[in-house]
């Protein structure tokens, strides 16, 4: 029998988001806003981070491990390994740090779930400025953005591919992100690319030219000026 007696778990939902009790921004943010509220506040300022695990051909499992900007659905870094373990995803935040200061980000906080696998690297992380903040136990709504770009990159790309090894799959991933930040509009920015094109949009004379990524799994159109085209 369950504790709840006959109320069903929608009212019990409803009564706990009434009475305060969903995700809050954590000690890192003591207004006590919601959440959707600081993430909107300090997009420009949050990194992300999650993994997601491949199956290859051979059935062994690849981890890939992510960084994405908030503001710009920007994907900062990502790493591949069968074996995810405290030493290898240290050195993974530490290259983090690197290509923040790189990029000249200002990030404060990095936004994570509770997985075991990210062993120490949150000292590393709090070391070069960054405010490391838990989500909720069982809530994947609240890291939901890096968990949008997870399965963008499964339904467009993994999806439709045989990954081999180790090698093919950081190839493949590295075409896809790039196309991804570069390429790709998104909804959320308003069908801007993550990182903005040096060449505005506009109408000009010239020949289309289709470019071929991924063996044909992804096009990228452009427009070559008719003096180029000559």
């Amino acid at each position: 029998m369950s504790w709840f007696g006959d109320v069903g778990r929608h009212s019990v939902k409803d009564v706990v988001a009434g009475d305060g009790f969903g995700p809050r921004a954590s000690s890192a943010d003591p207004s006590g806003q919601s959440w959707k509220s600081f993430l909107r506040a300090q997009a420009s300022a949050i990194v992300l981070t999650d993994f997601f695990s491949v199956d290859t051909v051979f059935l062994k499992r690849l981890y890939v491990l992510l960084y994405m900007e908030l503001a710009t659905r920007r994907v900062i870094w990502f790493a591949v390994t069968d074996s995810p373990n405290a030493t290898w995803v240290s050195q993974q935040a530490r290259n983090v740090a690197w290509e923040l200061t790189e990029l000249g980000m200002e990030a404060r906080f990095l936004i994570r779930d509770h997985d075991a696998k990210f062993g120490g690297s949150d000292a590393i992380l709090e070391s070069a400025g960054l405010n490391v903040i838990r989500t909720p136990i069982a809530a994947p709504r609240a890291n939901a953005h890096i968990e949008r770009q997870i399965g963008s990159t499964r339904r467009e790309c993994l999806d439709w591919l045989l990954i081999v090894g180790h090698r093919h799959l950081e190839r493949v991933l590295k075409a896809w992100f790039e196309h991804y930040n570069q390429a790709r509009p998104h909804r959320g920015l308003d069908l801007r690319t993550p990182i903005a094109r040096s060449d505005p949009v506009i109408a000009m004379p010239g020949r289309v030219v289709c470019r071929d990524v991924l063996g044909g799994l992804i096009r990228e159109y452009s427009v070559e000026p008719l003096s180029a085209a000559a």
